[in-house]
């Protein structure tokens, strides 16, 4: 299929989403045709297959190194790395290559061709995508938000027209909003498409805050689009686990105490 016309930038490549509750997505690369994804989020792959790290996304093959820096650079300040891995089939044949994000969820594909060429996600979400995609970041408007959202304040922005395939915690849900506003915590957010808008407001009064174990802040998104959010973020999830941890450790627990009695 390759680049499959003059006007489509993406590669046209076919995919299979694996598993229920701890997916993966298996890609299928016609010869010649390439995809990007993180460093180490590779599973297996077929004979036939060569991979090859490289600075940023490779969206624009005639940009310098200094380009290629500077945009490598902005996803450096969402927390990734400079560097991305290319698998392209320089075989016979279909062959096939495989994902997984780090941690349990749901794999969400998105035909970038579908939403306006454009999806915005949390920094962590991006799993792989077709060549051709541009990955970057976004910064909301509001300065506000960004020193009080917390990690809903930087985002990655995927353009082109081809698929894209982000990481969700837990179960996703899809909501479409049609003008209607939907107030979410910043870290069940993984991504929404153009003609959403994003801001970070209050949660409720002073009191709400501080007793009421939520969040200081929500996400508010408003307006006409698609949003994906997940069930159980990875920083909740870690949050529980490393405060058990810490709980256990302080107090014991009964398997815990039977072990130091036993000298364990």
């Amino acid at each position: 299929m390759g680049g499959g016309g003059s006007a489509r930038r993406s590669h046209e490549i076919d995919y299979e989403i694996i598993g229920e509750s701890i997916q993966m997505v298996e890609i299928e690369l016609d010869p010649g045709e390439t995809v990007i994804a993180e460093a180490g989020a590779m599973n297996y792959m077929e004979e036939g297959i060569a991979f090859e790290t490289k600075m940023g996304d490779g969206s624009e093959p005639d940009q310098g190194f200094m380009g290629k820096l500077l945009s490598a650079g902005k996803r450096a300040i969402t927390g990734e790395s400079l560097f991305m891995t290319h698998f392209t089939n320089r075989g016979s044949g279909k062959k096939h290559v495989t994902f997984a994000a780090p941690y349990p969820g749901t794999v969400v594909p998105v035909n970038l061709a579908e939403t306006g060429g454009q999806l915005l996600c949390q920094k962590d979400a991006f799993l792989c995508a077709a060549m051709g995609t541009q990955v970057g970041i976004a910064f909301n408007q509001r300065l506000g938000s960004g020193l009080f959202g917390g990690e809903g304040f930087i985002l990655q922005k995927l353009s082109g027209d081809g698929m894209a395939f982000v990481h969700a915690g837990g179960t996703v849900v899809r909501k479409e909003l049609k003008g209607e506003k939907l107030m979410v915590d910043t870290g069940c957010l993984v991504g929404f498409t153009q003609g959403v808008n994003y801001n970070i407001e209050r949660a409720g009064n002073l009191k709400s805050m501080v007793f009421g174990g939520e969040g200081l802040f929500l996400a508010t998104l408003q307006g006409h689009g698609t949003v994906w959010l997940q069930s159980m973020p990875f920083a909740r999830l870690a949050q529980r686990i490393t405060g058990m941890y810490a709980h256990s450790k302080g107090e014991g627990s009964v398997i815990g105490g039977l072990g130091n009695l036993f000298g364990d």
